[in-house]
């Protein structure tokens, strides 16, 4: 589970990158060129400090029975009290990679809803077969997408150029493949607020 300082820095960093999209989204519209993609800048609260700007997202997972999966309990307790504490609420729909959605998986959208804004944080998860993940990362990676690998798995992140959001070091949409699960956020560091159910 991770600890509230961490989920509270990487939740602010979250925020904070969501939130310069948002600005560079609003400058573009009203420049006549595109304004080049633009990355996470360094903030001045200790939110990565506490992660580390080398650290590697870690596969948690909850009692949490898969049935029971909502977007409440996606996150840990302290990254609910967090999000719902600023006034956000979450939007709930089906896990895809591409156009293959997998129906026993779920995505959540958090935001404050109640405003037009971009000012977002997705997070999601989806059992998955062995094929059907080999699949998707070779599909992945014919568009693109770069792959590492890790403790927990594979790591498949959309090519830094083309993301709306990234983190501090460059991850933009990321997800991790693990053994019979995959999960998904706008952020490879995203990763760490999402607590996998119990299989």
């Amino acid at each position: 589970m991770t600890s509230l300082p961490r989920a509270s820095a990487l939740l602010r960093s979250s925020v904070a990158v969501s939130a310069s999209v948002v600005l560079v989204a609003a400058l573009a519209a009203c420049s006549s060129t595109p304004a080049p993609a633009e990355t996470a800048s360094a903030s001045p609260s200790p939110s990565l400090s506490a992660v580390g700007p080398t650290s590697t997202p870690t596969a948690t997972s909850t009692a949490v029975a898969v049935g029971d999966l909502t977007c409440d309990t996606l996150v840990g307790p302290d990254t609910l009290a967090e999000l719902q504490g600023q006034g956000w609420s979450s939007q709930q729909g089906p896990f895809a990679i591409g156009d293959i959605e997998y129906p026993d998986g779920i995505s959540c959208s958090w935001g404050d809803f109640s405003v037009a804004s971009g000012n977002v944080l997705l997070f999601g998860w989806a059992p998955i077969e062995d094929d059907e993940a080999a699949s998707a990362r070779t599909a992945l990676q014919a568009e693109g997408w770069r792959i590492e690998e890790g403790p927990d798995g594979d790591y498949l992140t959309e090519d830094p150029d083309q993301a709306l959001t990234v983190d501090e070091n460059g991850y933009g949409m990321t997800y991790l493949f693990g053994d019979g699960w995959v999960t998904m956020s706008d952020t490879k560091q995203g990763l760490l607020l999402i607590e996998r159910p119990a299989a």
